[in-house]
């Protein structure tokens, strides 16, 4: 539990970092996150017996098709990353925080999509909801929330696809950063060149950048711990904890405008996810009988 509440609260306070190195452009802090993550991955993996070390790295990367998929799924981390930083750069983290409100009611419409799962009655209500609520903003608005749909789907995604991979948390995740590392390094010389490069200006950020590594390591590290002992709906409940905190850094520090459209698209979804939560209960509860 303590494991699984540490890393969303990571997750959750994370725009206080990302608006700390707020003088960084996006494309540099993720690329500087990949490099990072992957130096911080590799020494976990070396230290710590558990995580299985370089021997199932070794497997995965003699398996063609696995590392495909695996490719896959870095481009969608990486993508996700850039998204949120931007958003948070935009002053938008309120519509960043809209999509992973609703990315777990995005997960289980593309297990019934995908997988063939079949959506219990409260489910399909949850989604419907959800989709009830993107719905209100797109009419008041005319335009859908294209940085919470984006964030949601392509998480959403990455966890369909990684659970098609049967690859351990740790290790999956230092594939993931080396396979992208190259464009990460490639941006970074580039940007050197160009003495646009803004680590080794000097600043506080010479320092700030090299924690995004553990910033994005320890949490998921973390969460792998806590989901593998924790019941279903016991994660299905914390994992709203992030968004919730993101949304209170948006209106409460960063001072973003809360106005009643978006009172009433949260509002919707809020109530999406009280359906969901209220069917993994039961779900949980018919089980426990059931055992």
């Amino acid at each position: 539990m303590l494991a699984a509440l540490t890393a969303f609260c990571i997750w959750g306070l994370a725009p206080l970092y990302f608006r700390a190195i707020g003088s960084v452009p996006p494309f540099e802090i993720v690329a500087h996150r990949v490099l990072w993550s992957a130096l911080f991955l590799a020494g976990l993996l070396a230290l710590i017996p558990s995580t299985g070390g370089f021997a199932r790295v070794r497997a995965v990367l003699a398996q063609p098709r696995l590392l495909a998929l695996l490719t896959l799924t870095a481009l969608l981390t990486s993508s996700n990353w850039l998204v949120f930083i931007w958003a948070i750069d935009a002053g938008r983290l309120l519509e960043a925080s809209l999509g992973y409100f609703i990315n777990p009611l995005v997960s289980v419409a593309l297990g019934a999509i995908f997988l063939g799962e079949r959506l219990r009655p409260l489910q399909a209500a949850a989604v419907a909801i959800a989709c009830a609520g993107v719905g209100w903003r797109v009419w008041q608005l005319g335009n859908p929330p294209w940085i919470a749909i984006f964030l949601a789907g392509t998480f959403g995604l990455y966890g369909l696809l990684r659970k098609r991979a049967p690859v351990e948390a740790a290790s999956g995740l230092f594939i993931e950063t080396l396979l992208v590392a190259p464009l990460a390094l490639a941006w970074l010389v580039w940007l050197g060149a160009q003495n646009a490069l803004t680590f080794g200006a000097g600043t506080t950020v010479n320092w700030l950048l090299p924690l995004s590594g553990i910033l994005t390591a320890v949490p998921l590290t973390l969460f792998a711990v806590g989901a593998r002992r924790l019941p279903l709906a016991t994660v299905g409940f914390l994992q709203y904890l992030a968004p919730s905190l993101n949304f209170l850094v948006a209106v409460v520090i960063f001072r973003e405008p809360l106005d009643t459209t978006q009172l009433v698209g949260f509002a919707l979804i809020w109530l999406a996810l009280a359906v969901y939560s209220a069917d993994l209960i039961r779900s949980a509860r018919r089980a426990g009988n059931t055992g």
